[in-house]
């Protein structure tokens, strides 16, 4: 893989917010800089002082492992002042309300804002009425723009392009952002996107998004370059949209001989968390094929990158 020279001035915005506004340019932009991040990880000593004396707080008001994570070692690898915000320790269980949480905030100068929240549109509200940066790490059904350019990063390094190639995102699409952002990213960089799971599962309106939409798992997957298994988004959905697991994952479940349907050299992604035996046997998640924790090592990178960016970095000499 090779990145394409496009130039961070291709980025310049405030608020990272979602796929959806973001020109192919952009996406390029982002990406090839968190390529030149990516060395830094592998370093004895993995911090260079790029942001150093910049503050980024991580409000997320929904539970994240690999997120918030990845976002509190990206800012600190890149020297900047990370505070982590618990919700549950914070005013908002005293009834304070997002904007007067995130006024509060922006009152002592931070200059990133990262964001989760139940709600779509959280992210939207407050770069609205902030003045420092925003990062949407996930809000409702809405988006999850970091997930969608870390698979992108995946996916570009182990094929060498990103267009012409067939993507089948599979699962809870309704109640998916990592879906959606997917959706418009892999759709922005030239891929064939083809969505499939139960009825109930596949909102009406993504024929409007340019993807193909399929009921059967074997179809979706049949000559894919890349499979994306989602998970089942239980918290979201109050109420069962299939009849049990165990029927969900005969239908739906990713095993070895779907996998034989596709492309030899296939990718097998999951944003995580894995349901094992539900979405995803072990035997493919842990398999050749998987890239899985190959996504996890480029979150640090894009995340890096985010950062940097919408702080005015250029691309140029980003990792030095």
């Amino acid at each position: 893989m090779q990145t394409t020279g496009a130039k961070a001035t291709s980025f310049r915005r405030k608020d990272l917010l979602g796929l959806a506004e973001l020109s192919r340019e952009e996406i390029q932009a982002i990406l090839d800089t968190a390529v030149s991040f990516k060395e830094i990880s592998t370093r004895s000593i993995k911090k260079v002082p790029t942001l150093r004396g910049k503050t980024v707080i991580t409000l997320f008001y929904e539970p994240s492992t690999r997120t918030r994570t990845s976002f509190e070692i990206a800012a600190k690898r890149l020297s900047a002042d990370t505070v982590n915000l618990a919700i549950a320790a914070s005013s908002a269980v005293k009834g304070e309300t997002l904007i007067d949480t995130a006024k509060n905030l922006e009152a002592m100068r931070p200059d990133i804002i990262i964001i989760r929240h139940s709600f779509s549109g959280a992210p939207h509200l407050l770069a609205q009425r902030l003045h420092c940066s925003v990062v949407n790490a996930g809000d409702g059904l809405h988006e999850h723009p970091t997930q969608g350019l870390l698979d992108l990063l995946t996916v570009w390094e182990a094929k060498g392009r990103l267009h012409d190639l067939k993507v089948a995102i599979v699962g809870d699409i309704a109640h998916s952002r990592v879906a959606r952002s997917n959706i418009h990213g892999f759709r922005t960089m030239g891929s064939q996107v083809i969505v499939a799971g139960p009825q109930t599962m596949l909102p009406p309106y993504l024929p409007d998004l340019g993807v193909e939409v399929s009921y059967s798992l074997p179809e979706a997957v049949r000559g894919a370059d890349v499979i994306m298994m989602l998970r089942l988004q239980l918290e979201r959905q109050g109420q069962m949209f299939f009849p049990t697991l165990r029927e969900y994952s005969r239908f739906f479940g990713l095993n070895q001989g779907h996998l034989a349907l596709a492309r030899p050299e296939a990718l097998v992604m999951h944003p995580g968390p894995l349901n094992r035996g539900v979405e995803i046997a072990p035997e493919v998640a842990d398999g050749l094929q998987s890239v899985i924790l190959q996504q996890v090592t480029n979150g640090v990178a894009v995340r890096m990158a985010v950062l940097y960016l919408l702080s005015g970095g250029e691309q140029s000499g980003a990792a030095a």
